[in-house]
């Protein structure tokens, strides 16, 4: 039995019977009821069934899916959740899983870049360093506005940590 054909592109219902394929998902071995969705939709969702709830009888995983007010949309959107969860399940990346590992690695790109900005920005290669034991000139002031540090080259603070009061005390 061959996978139906659900209201979306045809591409995606290849890519879908592909990975279900590639899982080892047969469509006999779904269990698929509709039944009434509830939430936002009026009158079409209460009337019609759009509800699918969808049992993968081998592993006994449920899949609930009531996202659309269309039926064949929630029946693909059941099936791709469920191939999602039994993925989850045999260990491998989910699209999601990609999705996260992509962003934690942007976020830590970004993280470095703003470190190695934040080290060279007053003190450019073609400056030299004043002598030891002296203050930097003024327009030679390294200042790193990064939300956690502010810091100038001579090491003072320009602002109050928590709980500081604002003013200067004598």
């Amino acid at each position: 039995m061959s996978l139906p054909r659900f209201a979306v592109s045809e591409e995606k219902n290849n890519w879908l019977s592909e990975k279900m394929e590639a899982l080892g998902i047969r469509e006999r071995d779904l269990e698929e009821r509709f039944i009434r969705s509830s939430g936002p939709g009026g009158q079409k969702v209460n009337k019609t069934s759009t509800c699918v709830y969808l049992k993968h009888l081998p592993s006994g995983l449920e899949v609930k899916c009531m996202k659309e007010r269309n039926q064949s949309i929630n029946r693909f959107l059941a099936r791709r959740e469920l191939a999602e969860k039994i993925e989850r399940m045999l260990g491998q990346p989910t699209a999601e899983d990609l999705r996260r590992e992509k962003i934690r690695k942007q976020k830590l790109r970004r993280k470095h870049r703003s470190h190695r900005i934040c080290s060279t920005k007053g003190n450019p290669a073609n400056v030299p360093p004043p002598p030891p034991g002296t203050a930097p000139p003024s327009n030679q002031m390294k200042r790193c506005d990064s939300k956690k540090n502010i810091h100038e080259a001579d090491g003072s603070r320009n602002r109050p940590l928590r709980g500081e009061a604002s003013y200067p005390r004598d």
